[in-house]
């Protein structure tokens, strides 16, 4: 049969075919649709998953080094605490010849192993010097807190590089008895620390609340956020037998945090117009293993031995 005499489509037929492929084509974009929704949902979902879980990277690792019984956390309340964050850690080499006055002390420290982020000490640091006492117990052992006055390179008597501190110690409670002879030896721990705090922080640019962290009285820096809002994060603090303390800051030996964080953005769920944000919680505890087990510091006080 001739090409021009076979018979074409009707116009019945071209309408059904136009019919079923507008539903099949429909129902490929509703399917990629949500697809595409699913994902976008997904993907903010782990985002804030990811993001909230960053507080229980960051804090935990702050809190286990401090010591609540010598004065390391500063201020605390349900939504911020302020303390000594250890920054620096080096060694004595050459020890301070004590007993002489209580001014100005002056030591080496190793150069290698220096630990930290800087590695160095400065004039106006912070720094916490360990205090032996008498070696035959440890009742008497101590962190001496004092400021650096002025810190230069000075080789340690055995030859090693090391830098020469002059400090000005804060002798405990004010007792210059502590100011004994051989009391800090050579080897002796010398920590820097920094005051730094954690708190719910609303930004001033989009007025959404974070978890902040504040070096000294310098700007909040946001770490984890978007948080749900003003009950965003939470701090509960225990002492060694499980009760919740507000008020004696030495008694703290546990501290419960509660963080809990929505999506930056709103987003669609699968089959579900509605635009909504999605929100999660993350909880946990943190012991404060650098707190006295017994002797000065302990809390409740324990005896040693």
């Amino acid at each position: 049969m001739p090409l021009l005499g076979r018979r074409g489509f009707t116009l019945v037929e071209l309408m059904i075919a136009i019919v079923l492929l507008g539903i099949f084509a429909t129902g490929v974009y509703q399917v990629l649709l949500n697809n595409q929704r699913s994902f976008a949902a997904q993907t903010q979902r782990i985002d804030l998953q990811q993001n909230i879980r960053a507080a229980t990277t960051i804090l935990p690792a702050e809190f286990r080094e401090m010591d609540a019984g010598d004065s390391d956390i500063v201020a605390m309340d349900s939504s911020s605490i302020t303390m000594r964050a250890m920054r620096q850690l080096a060694f004595i080499c050459d020890a301070p010849a004590l007993g002489g006055g209580a001014g100005n002390i002056s030591f080496t420290v190793r150069q290698t192993p220096f630990f930290g982020n800087r590695q160095s000490f400065q004039a106006g640091d912070s720094v916490l010097v360990f205090y032996e006492g008498n070696p035959a117990r440890r009742s008497d052992d101590q962190w001496v807190r004092g400021a650096v006055t002025s810190s230069s390179n000075l080789a340690c008597t055995d030859g090693s590089a090391g830098f020469q501190v002059q400090l000005q110690p804060q002798w405990i409670n004010g007792n210059v008895g502590f100011n004994v002879a051989g009391a800090i030896t050579a080897g002796s721990p010398v920590r820097g620390f920094t005051s730094l705090t954690y708190r719910l922080w609303q930004s001033p640019s989009d007025n959404l609340y974070y978890l902040a962290q504040q070096v000294g009285n310098g700007t909040p820096q946001p770490l984890v956020g978007p948080l749900m809002g003003a009950n965003g994060l939470g701090f509960t603090y225990y002492d060694s037998t499980g009760t919740t303390t507000t008020g004696d800051r030495a008694q703290v030996a546990l501290i419960g945090v509660k963080v809990r964080g929505r999506t930056s953005q709103v987003i669609r769920q699968a089959n579900d117009p509605a635009l909504a944000y999605k929100y999660d919680s993350v909880s946990i505890q943190v012991a404060l293993r650098n707190n006295p087990r017994c002797g000065p510091g302990s809390m409740p006080f324990r005896a040693c031995g």
